[in-house]
């Protein structure tokens, strides 16, 4: 049994996964060495170690994650410590948490920033498949099995914008959008959850309005408008998008080469964060580039793809929910240093500096390679899968 479990594992998108996870890593050394000694008089390593740390604890998660029966996650209670927890650690943050760059979004746990937020993208992502599935025989039933789900998506994304986090809102508001679209529900009641929608944003307007001094303050702003002609104000509010420009565009075909970037050194702001594929593109050119885009596809097409196969809704729906959290991210990431979109402080997948954002990457990668190795089993070998007592059609 265990041997033929352990053949059904996807490990092409295991291996994807971690390839990503040590290109990441050599570029955060490369991006931010200058940054840690010149910025932070720190030494050149530092933000490596940290995402090295980073890597092997999430590692640790993501090979529990694989090997424990995803079906598991639809016991009732579990799903009750989702719905509270997550609001309730949401709200502790305005109480506890740690403020940096104008946002209240982190805990600070022995010397390491933890960021609830990026966690509540696979809450709502589990929340949503596991309801959803419950709610299947009924799921066209606007008030009782439409409706209460996304309540609880509402309710996350008003506390993070609220730290305020509007680019994590933004992503959390996009993949619930492409579960529900997903979920089996019909287009009737999907236009009633739009209409819904745009009248709670009336709504929260003047919630909006009271907190418009931080949510809408001149140094947030200045990232979402300089996009639009960032040489009017070079040195200003188009600085940064300007230099992620001249990184691109000096990397050419192959680039300047491995650690040759000049625009790591204090001219390109978050060079090993937001920013960083543009010190790809600037050092290891066009082939560089591709690498990661290439990979990166092959990740959302293999969750798509297991998406299709599995037979259960709740394997389904979280397979769409994981390859649709790394798609929007990286387009929103891709968008924001090419101009094409407001810069939000996305960070991109498995490459950017930032621990809680790789650790619920890796979390997620080993709840969908799980769901794939329920996938291949039943494939393989006509029958459904079974660990630990949990079964596929349980």
């Amino acid at each position: 049994m265990w041997k033929k479990i352990i053949k059904s594992y996807d490990y092409s998108l295991i291996l994807a996964v971690f390839l990503l996870c040590g290109f990441g890593l050599i570029m955060i050394y490369s991006s931010s060495m200058i940054t840690a000694v010149a910025r932070y008089n720190l030494p050149s390593d530092y933000f490596f170690k940290k995402q090295l740390t980073s890597i092997l604890l999430g590692s640790i998660a993501f090979f529990i994650m694989m090997i424990f029966p995803y079906r598991a996650f639809l016991n009732g209670k579990f799903l009750r410590i989702i719905f509270f927890g997550s609001i309730a650690v949401l709200i502790l943050l305005f109480v506890f948490g740690h403020v940096a760059g104008g946002a209240q979004s982190w805990f600070l746990l022995f010397g390491r920033a933890l960021q609830p937020g990026e966690f509540m993208k696979l809450s709502v992502i589990i929340y949503l498949a596991a309801i959803y599935e419950k709610k299947q025989s009924y799921i066209d039933e606007f008030e009782k099995g439409a409706l209460p789900p996304v309540i609880f998506t509402v309710l996350i994304c008003v506390l993070v914008i609220l730290q305020p986090d509007i680019g994590t809102a933004l992503i959390i508001a996009m993949i619930a959008c492409s579960m529900i679209i997903c979920s089996g529900m019909g287009l009737k009641s999907i236009l009633k959850l739009l209409l819904l929608a745009s009248i709670f944003l009336l709504i929260l307007s003047p919630l909006i309005v009271w907190k418009a001094d931080t949510i809408f303050n001149s140094a947030r702003m200045s990232r979402f408008t300089g996009f639009l002609n960032p040489f009017e104000n070079e040195q200003g509010s188009g600085y940064q998008l300007v230099n992620s420009y001249i990184a691109i565009g000096s990397g050419g075909l192959t680039g300047l080469g491995l650690g040759e970037s000049v625009q790591k050194y204090g001219y390109l702001p978050e060079s090993h964060t937001d920013f960083i594929m543009a010190i790809v593109s600037e050092e290891l050119g066009i082939f560089g580039v591709s690498f990661v885009l290439i990979l990166i596809a092959f990740i959302v097409y293999k969750g798509l793809y297991i998406a299709r196969k599995c037979e259960d809704a709740f394997g389904s729906l979280i397979a769409i929910g994981v390859s649709s959290m790394i798609a929007i991210q990286t387009g929103i990431n891709l968008g924001g240093l090419t101009g094409l979109l407001p810069i939000t402080g996305v960070t991109l997948p498995f490459i950017s500096y930032g621990g809680s954002s790789l650790l619920l990457l890796l979390i997620s990668m080993g709840l969908l390679v799980n769901v794939s190795m329920f996938v291949n089993y039943r494939e393989k070998y006509k029958k459904p899968a079974a660990t630990i007592g949990i079964s596929q059609n349980k």
